[in-house]
């Protein structure tokens, strides 16, 4: 069972994003105080397109420290810092910390969060958006292939959760279906993989998985 703290907890606003008017949230900011954690996310936190972003399967938005290191060194062997992984928040996420890694959080796995009850819903899937908040083109298509793409919580409980609070695994999930084997299958292309079809039947019919990728399931495997 994963035993892990908040090492940073981020809040963020739609801001202007590009010159043709899009807006995004992805910049956010730390904060230093208890916020409350409702069914849709934390208190004051938004997104800027409601239609892809947020909603009760995308409630809290996590990554995982151990990326950061990795991805400095990808840069680094492209001859450069990139500024953005000085600090927590570089991929819009809610809740920063270590322990939470694709390869160990399955679906429906429940936390405890300060005083909230948050479940495993889904992967984060990226988008250009990612490449552009970078300014590095293909940023996006390197997480799908490299897997890092950290995950999304949905509210069971609701209540306060500040900066330092415990994550304590409280329950694990009674299948092996990880957010780095559900990635790889939905978002990686293992849906092309010959038998694909039989995983993809099976995995549509997990209850805990996000409603948008239980239809992808579907989809795909028709």
């Amino acid at each position: 069972m994963i035993l892990t703290q908040i090492d940073k907890l981020l809040i963020g606003r739609p801001k202007p994003f590009r010159a043709d008017g899009t807006m995004s949230a992805m910049a956010r900011d730390a904060v230093d105080r208890p916020v409350f954690l409702g069914k849709l996310g934390f208190a004051g936190d938004q997104v800027a397109d409601p239609a892809v972003h947020g909603g009760v399967d995308k409630a809290v938005h996590f990554y995982p420290a151990e990326h950061y290191p990795k991805w400095i060194a990808h840069f680094a062997a492209e001859g450069f810092a990139h500024p953005l992984l000085d600090r927590a928040g570089a991929f819009g996420e809610n809740i920063s910390a270590s322990g939470l890694t694709e390869e160990k959080l399955r679906i429906g796995d429940r936390f405890r969060i300060g005083r909230a009850l948050v479940e495993v819903a889904q992967g984060r899937q990226p988008c250009w958006k990612l490449d552009h908040h970078f300014s590095v083109h293909g940023l996006s298509g390197m997480v799908i292939k490299t897997g890092r793409c950290g995950g999304y919580f949905r509210v069971i409980e609701e209540g306060e959760v500040a900066p330092g609070d415990r994550i304590e695994q409280v329950e694990q999930a009674g299948h092996d279906w990880t957010i780095a084997r559900v990635f790889r299958l939905l978002i990686g292309g293992g849906h092309r993989v010959e038998g694909a079809g039989e995983q993809l039947r099976a995995l549509a019919t997990l209850e805990t998985l996000a409603e948008t990728w239980r239809s992808r399931a579907v989809k795909l495997a028709n």
